[in-house]
């Protein structure tokens, strides 16, 4: 955005801050909120505080240190950027909808040295490889018309957590203790849930291969759609296991069928949809920039099975859907859903795709805003400028969404 067109913008930005963050106890932080919006917004290769004060400082001719005041509001400044996100949550249901996907994903912003808050050498599908870098958990909510990110939190490896004096130098709060990231995404769920917002969970293989996050969804009451990885086990839904055996008169009764026992087989994913090829069929599940996109799915009502080599019962009846391009020799994709038994094929494609909204997402939230330019080396500082940037591209999709408001109006 140029500074002629963010200039005509700042008082829907003011407009927006007041409905979204109020005055943040302060009039001076929320001036200085202000302006580092202003700074996210504005055309810049660089969106870090000491090119962004730079830049606004020569535009707005202010006679004040920005460089020195950006820095106290980002690192010092003892603001609750929760706040902020339980004020963006309850706003984006009032703009967009209450009802829609709810995302998750997880994503690395490359970091050279060790000093940066929770940066250590670990996989991140940003860089495709290990490396050092820091990985957060995000939470986005997308309608069929927008998406925008509602949560951010920095996953702390355990190599962090361990280090108490590390902790306490990257001023991370002592109750902060190591969570797996798929814990952290049920408590971002959670959040998201209690200020209002609702939808089918989608998340890829790191969330849904992990037995126990499915089944705190199903515990509370979530709907989801999510990848898995292709070495789960399964069995029909209407399988067979046999009767539960008569009570002998001693020890405890028995309460598992007969075939679930310890040594008890059952297919992988992969297996399971290689023996059942011929059930694949092309589907299109939306118009793209080059065309439809199709490709060949199969589902099939299913059990997972992965501790029944143990003698556990499998779980509840699920869906597992599979895609395997007309081009591939073996399946590419595999999901789980608890999406009712009677949801058609198309009605599932078209849910475990909707996760694309994030690839249109982190392109404007690490090109064009700075997700991941944030250069200190504090938790309180990363926290706040990503929730910042999480504000600064929801205001963009607010405007895009008035914009498109009044062109329907005209035709």
């Amino acid at each position: 955005m140029n500074a002629r067109t963010l200039s005509k913008l700042r008082k829907d930005l003011a407009t927006f801050l007041d409905d979204v963050v109020g005055t943040l106890g302060h009039p001076r932080r929320r001036r200085w909120c202000d302006v580092y919006l202003r700074g996210l917004l504005l055309d810049g290769h660089r969106k870090s505080i000491e090119p962004m004060a730079r830049r606004l400082q020569t535009i707005e001719q202010g006679t004040e240190d920005y460089e020195q005041a950006l820095q106290q509001f980002i690192n010092q400044s003892p603001w609750d950027e929760q706040q902020l996100l339980d004020g963006l949550q309850a706003w984006t249901g009032q703009q967009f909808g209450s009802t829609g996907f709810l995302i998750l994903d997880d994503t690395g912003f490359p970091k050279q040295g060790d000093q940066s808050v929770g940066v250590a050498r670990q996989y991140t599908g940003t860089l495709g490889k290990v490396g050092s870098c820091q990985v957060a958990v995000t939470l986005q909510f997308a309608t069929s018309q927008a998406v925008v990110g509602i949560d951010a939190r920095l996953y702390l490896p355990q190599v962090w957590t361990d280090d108490v004096d590390r902790c306490r130098a990257a001023g991370i709060p002592e109750s902060v203790s190591y969570q797996p990231k798929w814990q952290m995404a049920l408590a971002m769920i959670r959040r998201a849930r209690a200020n209002g917002l609702s939808g089918i969970i989608l998340a890829d293989s790191l969330f849904g291969s992990v037995t126990e996050f499915r089944e705190q969804l199903v515990a509370a009451g979530c709907t989801y759609c999510v990848g898995i990885d292709s070495t789960l086990k399964v069995i029909a839904a209407d399988a067979d296991l046999g009767p539960i055996p008569e009570y002998s008169g001693r020890g405890q009764p028995p309460k598992r069928p007969l075939l679930v026992r310890a040594g008890a087989r059952s297919p992988n994913v992969r297996l399971w949809v290689q023996t059942h090829a011929t059930d694949f069929r092309r589907v299109t599940w939306r118009e793209g920039t080059k065309g439809k996109m199709t490709s060949r799915f199969a589902a099939w009502r299913i059990r997972p099975a992965h501790r029944l080599s143990a003698g556990k019962e499998p779980l509840a009846a699920c869906w597992l859907l599979a895609e395997w391009p007309e081009d591939a020799e073996h399946p590419a994709k595999f999901f789980f859903s608890n999406l009712p038994a009677s949801t058609g094929l198309k009605k599932l494609v078209h849910t475990a795709k909707s996760r694309w909204w994030i690839e249109h997402s982190y392109r404007e939230l690490k090109d064009e805003l700075g997700l991941d330019h944030f250069e200190g080396r504090s938790w309180r500082g990363w926290n706040h400028h990503v929730v910042l940037v999480l504000l600064a591209y929801a205001f963009l999709q607010h405007l895009r969404r008035g914009r498109a408001s009044k062109k329907r109006s005209v035709l």
